[in-house]
């Protein structure tokens, strides 16, 4: 059995007030190139997964989250060809500014429904189903 490296990230689905999804095209000379996902990062030592999804919003994307405004939403475990990812997700309704690409990658808002027409990194396609899900079962409590 091959031993893998353990990848620690955390992503978030970032949502606009009227219900679409901020997605981030990965650039072509990265890993995964290609592919949209979720906006997030690598958790570094000594951070909470919370502290590191702030962080990344904010330099990524320059959007300032108040970590109580995250929704711990699921926990993703994939294996990719090198490494095994795990990855906390969460979601968030509430930031301050304007998402502006800060790396240079490309961002994109998406209708939930319109997810499915993106090529979606593999560890993040199962969010896709889960997504919508949530935002019907929060329309009902709204």
């Amino acid at each position: 059995m091959d031993v893998k490296k353990i990848l620690l990230v955390t992503a978030c689905a970032v949502f606009e007030s009227n219900g679409k999804v901020l997605l981030s095209h990965r650039p072509e000379n990265r890993s995964h190139g290609g592919f949209w996902e979720f906006p997030g990062g690598k958790i570094e030592a000594g951070e909470t997964p919370e502290e590191a999804i702030v962080r990344e919003l904010f330099e990524e994307l320059a959007i300032v989250v108040n970590p109580c405004s995250l929704i711990p939403l699921t926990f993703i475990s994939h294996p990719y060809e090198k490494f095994h990812l795990l990855m906390p997700f969460f979601v968030c309704h509430y930031f301050e500014g304007i998402p502006q690409s800060c790396e240079g990658q490309k961002i994109q808002w998406v209708t939930l429904k319109d997810l499915q027409n993106y090529s979606i990194l593999p560890a993040d396609q199962p969010l896709i189903s889960l997504l919508r899900n949530y935002s019907l079962h929060r329309r009902h409590l709204d």
